[in-house]
C-alpha cells in the first residue's frame, strides 16, 4: 500500500452502529495522534488513541456497548491536523 500524502480522518463503519464501529485514518509521516469520542453535548466520554504511530493507514475499534444511545463525535488530532466527525448509536 502507498504511503498517504496527507491526514485524513475518514466516516467511521458502519453509521448507525450497535455496538461497534471502525474508524480508520491516515498519517502521511510518523505522528502523536490522539482520538477522543464526546458526547452530543460535548462531554468526553473515552479516548481511544493517545500515542506515537507509524505513517500509514490505521483503524481503531469502538466498543460503545456501554454508551446510552445518541450522537457521537470523534476528534483526530495529529500534528497540526484536526478534524470531527459524527456518528450515530443505534441500540
Amino acid at each position: 500500500m502507498n504511503t498517504p500524502v496527507e491526514f485524513v480522518l475518514f466516516q467511521n463503519y458502519p453509521n448507525p452502529f450497535n455496538p461497534s464501529t471502525t474508524i480508520k485514518f491516515s498519517l502521511p509521516q510518523q505522528s502523536k495522534v490522539k482520538i477522543n469520542i464526546f458526547n452530543s453535548i460535548g462531554q468526553l466520554v473515552e479516548t481511544l488513541i493517545d500515542q506515537q504511530l507509524d505513517e500509514g493507514y490505521h483503524e481503531v475499534r469502538l466498543d460503545a456497548a456501554t454508551f446510552a444511545s445518541g450522537v457521537y463525535y470523534y476528534r483526530m488530532q495529529a500534528e497540526n491536523y484536526i478534524s470531527i466527525k459524527k456518528m450515530l448509536l443505534l441500540k
